[in-house]
């Protein structure tokens, strides 16, 4: 059994869908971002980075006490390695799949988010023009990326489905919401569309879709609490004693 710590954007998704695909027993942990349950200890003794989606595995190969995971790429690979699917038929193969699972660490998911940030508060908090043009254009480039990619093969690490274009597809599932005309990047829309037909897939996404809400929905109250939650962190304090001598 493995327990996911969860909470339903693209990067909880991604695991969801996961581990449908793979037909793996799990429990689902929500993890409410907008209430704070990311900052409770326990949670922050799965995830030191307070950020879901993080796993414990119940039964680990190592057959001791239970595994825990943070970082979602990171959890991606530990399913696919562990139940031996959709993490590459062989060591080549492997490498192109986690290079892609780190390239939509890196870039597509961070990018996109800080163009979503952006996006709800331009109206909000004065001026914010020029973050608007930056994550903008570095969100185009981010599809021409993936469009260049697909246009001769027909998922991200070649010709077999991955934890590579699972972890793409929550974040690209987005396009209208993220002012992208998907027009322009066909080979994007055919991938997007071929997945989408999947199963699995669906199911993965659908998982806590009764919990979303609109951020226009929200009340101005609500919201500024949520935003103060979510975006005004700053470091938490070491423990004063128990550590290592310094």
């Amino acid at each position: 059994m493995i327990d996911v710590h969860y909470w339903p954007t693209p990067n909880g998704k991604k695991l969801t869908i996961q581990l449908e695909e793979c037909g793996a027993d799990y429990e689902v942990i929500y993890c409410s971002i907008g209430s704070g349950d990311q900052f409770k200890d326990e949670f922050l003794n799965i995830c030191p980075n307070n950020r879901m989606p993080a796993i414990v595995d119940h039964d680990p190969a190592t057959g001791d006490e239970p595994l825990s995971v943070f970082e979602s790429g990171a959890c991606m690979m530990y399913i696919a390695e562990k139940t031996g699917q959709f993490g590459g038929r062989d060591e080549r193969e492997k490498w192109e799949v986690y290079q892609w699972v780190m390239w939509q660490m890196a870039n597509q998911g961070p990018k996109t988010g800080e163009r979503g940030h952006f996006a709800r508060l331009k109206d909000k908090q004065g001026d914010q023009s020029y973050a608007m043009a930056r994550f903008n254009d570095e969100l185009h480039r981010i599809y021409g990326v993936l469009n260049n990619r697909l246009y001769d093969r027909r998922y991200l690490a070649g010709d077999a489905y991955t934890i590579a274009d699972m972890a793409c597809y929550p974040w690209a599932c987005g396009w209208e919401t993220q002012g992208i005309d998907l027009t322009e990047f066909k080979y994007v829309t055919r991938w997007l569309d071929e997945l989408a037909q999947r199963p699995a897939l669906q199911r993965g996404m659908a998982i806590g879709s009764d919990l979303t809400q609109s951020y226009s929905e929200v009340p101005e109250q609500e919201r500024q609490r949520i935003v103060a939650l979510l975006y005004n962190q700053r470091a938490r304090p070491a423990p004063e004693t128990g550590g290592i001598d310094v």
